[in-house]
């Protein structure tokens, strides 16, 4: 793909081009489809620099490298130096100075990747794995993928709807500002008052509280994870509360259209955010979002390092 148009790091699709999310999105279906170069970074090695957990993220990135050539170092915070009190730019210096010329960096604080960004030399890229609530490119990315499979090129047909805590959700920011960049028709959010932000997060889209009036013929149900780990703050009443009110059921997705796709990027909390029914059903594009994971993020990759 031609990267001209790339940053030199992907840190956010806030402000990517069309042209370049675009170009992003068409050589990752190319990889989808079984078509690329597997010594296309042959020589060069990749860090996956996580400190906060991660499963789908990390392991697609490692398997994206890996399959474009790459020689893979996987960083474990818990195992590391960062347990004495290494901070995380010597971290990640010391690893640029062994020859690392590509990070994906999972980080616990917003803008942590950014700041990194500014102390490494000409020739390393870094992608960002999730940095705290702000962003989550590459999950926006291949939701964008797993939505253009199913649903064509002209998003200024799609109604979608995001569902869920908004609020305490890198995934949802990228997946708005892609969905913005690509043109969609209509963007309804849906959420508890307590879990949608008022940051201007949500500007030009339609924000609700009544789930079923939500989905009412949507193309697409983007469903998030309800993140416990916020629970002591009682952003919501009870898990059963946040289901009865928010939860995606059977039967709550009819209102949706007869051909509207499901997804989530995981984990799930299946009986809150969705149902088994919905989760496993015919409906549902959970797992092609896992699949296109790897595709996208060896695109990224690709286009970040080679040349």
């Amino acid at each position: 793909m031609n990267n001209t148009h790339l940053p030199r790091h992907l840190l956010t699709l806030d402000g990517l081009p069309f042209d370049a999310l675009d170009a992003l999105l068409t050589r990752a279906q190319a990889f989808a489809d079984g078509h690329y170069d597997r010594r296309a970074l042959d020589g060069i090695a990749v860090c996956t620099l996580f400190f906060e957990p991660s499963t789908r993220t990390r392991m697609s990135f490692t398997l994206a490298a890996q399959r474009l050539g790459a020689d893979v170092l996987n960083f474990d915070a818990s195992t590391s130096s960062t347990r004495k009190g290494e901070t995380a730019l010597d971290t990640l210096k010391n690893l640029e100075a062994m020859g690392v010329r590509g990070f994906v960096i999972r980080h616990h604080e917003d803008g942590a990747v950014a700041a990194l960004s500014q102390h490494v030399e000409l020739g390393t890229a870094l992608v960002n794995a999730g940095d705290g609530r702000s962003a989550h490119p590459t999950q926006g990315l291949l939701d964008m993928l797993t939505l253009r499979q199913a649903k064509g090129h002209d998003f200024s047909k799609l109604k979608v709807a995001i569902v869920g805590d908004v609020k305490h959700s890198r995934v949802a920011r990228s997946d708005l500002q892609a969905l913005r960049t690509l043109g969609t028709g209509e963007i309804r959010v849906c959420g508890p008052a307590s879990l949608l932000p008022n940051d201007g997060t949500l500007d030009g889209c339609v924000v609700s509280h009544d789930l079923d009036a939500a989905l009412d013929g949507v193309d697409a149900a983007m469903m998030l994870r309800l993140q416990r780990e916020r629970m002591e703050e009682g952003l919501v009443a009870s898990l059963d509360d946040y289901h009865r009110e928010f939860g995606l059921t059977a039967q709550r997705l009819t209102r949706a259209a007869p051909d509207a796709v499901v997804m989530h990027p995981g984990p799930i909390n299946r009986g809150v955010e969705i149902t088994d029914e919905v989760a496993d059903g015919p409906q549902s594009l959970i797992l092609r979002q896992v699949s296109n994971g790897v595709a996208v993020r060896m695109a990224v990759l690709e286009a970040l390092l080679r040349g």
